[in-house]
């Protein structure tokens, strides 16, 4: 006999979240002003402070904290993610740029680049992407936290060596954020676990992860949608596209080889530093770039790389989820059956 086919509510239900994905993207091209920044829907405090929050209050729920220790004490991890996020990736981007100059690439699209190159990693697609396929999630919640909060001082470093320009990030209410979204969720999450109120199995604790994380597509395509003026050159846009794919891609596959080299990391931590080395923040990237450039004519030619790279990010990541699920499976079995 054959192989069964699939009904069309198995394919749903196993590929619901991609199709999420295309809905909330569809969604925020219908009704973008309802999702925008300062809109109804007002992202900066259902997002900002709830999506994110719940996120990161399900990792806290479901993370063991001899996990959580004993990734904090992963020292060699750590410091590959943020040499190759905040040094490894802005080189790379800086050698594209020398080469994207000689075909007359917008000078203000590759300063758009290098400022989407020095930004910190995400305080949530990686940790949801990293634990969707099984990988190092408490490797991920740690260096998605301590990245956001060295992003702080070293973006700003990075863009005047880079730029030739800096900006002063608030220090205060940027770690005031990061402890009530990240910080006071997680440790809630761990609290709630500890006494036995509630249990990770007791939720669907994956299911509401990823719809905040629909949210957070929802409203990241409501700006992007509304963001850009309608004088933009086509040309600049189509070639931002593709030329956000191919260095996420790069950088990407890069940190991959880097990770798997002879006594490099474990199966389970390549994963976290695939998400963790190639995503970048849109929450930190926009608020400098507002402050470095504003009133500046090419605003959206700088701005748009970093509005484009982060639905690319959570859109690439997603699709990337099943193959990498299965690999880390297969890799899992072949661990087991060698001597």
């Amino acid at each position: 006999m054959g192989r069964r086919r699939s009904r069309p509510g198995e394919l749903v239900k196993k590929y619901w979240f991609l199709l999420g994905i295309l809905f909330s993207i569809l969604l925020a091209c219908l009704t973008p002003s309802f999702g925008v920044t300062g809109g109804p829907l007002m992202p900066e405090i259902t997002v900002k402070y709830g999506a994110i929050a719940v996120i990161f209050f399900m990792s806290g729920l479901s993370l063991n904290m001899s996990d959580m220790k004993k990734a904090a004490f992963q020292f060699r991890l750590h410091g590959f993610i943020q040499v190759f996020t905040f040094l490894i990736f802005p080189l790379c981007v800086q050698s594209i740029n020398i080469f994207l100059r000689i075909f007359g690439v917008n000078e203000w699209v590759l300063k758009g680049l290098v400022t989407v190159s020095v930004m910190p990693p995400p305080v949530s697609t990686a940790v949801i992407l990293t634990k969707a396929v099984g990988g190092n999630e408490a490797g991920a919640v740690f260096n998605s936290a301590l990245g956001s909060f060295l992003g702080i001082v070293v973006t700003p470093v990075s863009l005047l060596i880079f730029l030739g320009s800096s900006t002063v990030v608030p220090v205060r209410s940027t770690v005031s954020q990061l402890a009530a979204t990240v910080v006071l969720p997680l440790f809630a999450g761990q609290a709630v676990r500890a006494v036995g109120m509630l249990r990770d199995s007791d939720l669907p604790a994956s299911q509401l992860g990823q719809l905040a994380l629909l949210l957070i597509i929802y409203t990241t395509f409501c700006d992007a949608f509304t963001e850009h003026d309608a004088g933009m050159n086509p040309v600049d846009i189509l070639v931002t596209v593709l030329l956000v794919v191919i260095i996420q891609l790069l950088v990407m596959y890069l940190a991959w080889v880097l990770s798997g080299i002879p006594k490099g990391f474990n199966s389970f931590d390549r994963v976290a530093v695939a998400f963790c080395c190639s995503h970048k923040s849109l929450t930190l990237g926009i608020p400098i770039l507002r402050i470095l450039f504003a009133g500046y004519s090419h605003f959206s030619s700088i701005s748009l790389p970093l509005l484009v790279y982060h639905p690319t990010q959570i859109i690439l990541g997603s699709l990337l989820v099943s193959e990498m699920r299965e690999w880390l499976r297969t890799h899992q079995k072949r661990s087991y059956l060698s001597p």
